[in-house]
């Protein structure tokens, strides 16, 4: 399988449920910002709703930073709508929550589980070009991390503004960088 960094995001049109409406988002909307497209297997779950809460209590950390946040799942616009309703931790949701029941953008992603029908648990961090910076794909039974991801987000923009400098591993903004050069071969 090729490897999706530093690629462009494939056209898509869908429609989402957001802040009590049905919205139309395309891959034009990841353009001109930072965004994170959060692919989880089904509404009305038991890891997912976890997982879709911690971002959701994570969101305001998210849009300082630029972010924006596209939960998506094969399940339908209207199906986001009715878990909005129903769960006290969907509720919180103010982020977009996109409906992907043709499974084209979960195979734009390559997350797709075509036997079942789902997405994978794929993260995907994208750049205000639309090229794909980061991607993390968990297994069905594990998990995500909001605090982990806006590290990562935050390691990122750090990389995109300041050329010639990358993030060592557990780096955390304010922490020190490395400059690549002749200089630091086997010296770290």
């Amino acid at each position: 399988m090729k490897s999706l960094i530093n690629t462009e995001v494939l056209p898509f049109n869908a429609t989402a449920y957001h802040n009590g409406k049905f919205v139309a988002v395309s891959d034009a909307d990841l353009r001109g910002k930072w965004s994170v497209v959060f692919f989880y297997p089904a509404d009305f779950t038991f890891v997912c709703p976890t997982e879709l809460g911690d971002l959701a209590d994570n969101y305001d950390e998210f849009k300082k930073l630029g972010v924006e946040i596209y939960s998506v799942s094969t399940d339908t616009h209207f199906t986001h709508k009715a878990w909005h309703d129903a769960s006290d931790t969907i509720k919180k949701i103010q982020y977009v929550m996109v409906g992907d029941p043709t499974g084209v953008i979960s195979r734009n992603f390559g997350v797709m589980i075509e036997e079942a029908g789902l997405a994978e648990r794929g993260t995907f961090v994208i750049d205000p070009q639309g090229k794909i910076q980061i991607i993390e794909i968990n297994a069905g039974g594990i998990g995500r991390d909001a605090s982990e991801l806006l590290r990562k987000v935050k390691a990122a923009q750090y990389v995109a503004s300041h050329p010639g400098e990358v993030c060592p591993a557990k780096w955390k903004e304010g922490e020190a960088t490395l400059a690549p050069s002749l200089d630091l071969v086997g010296k770290i």
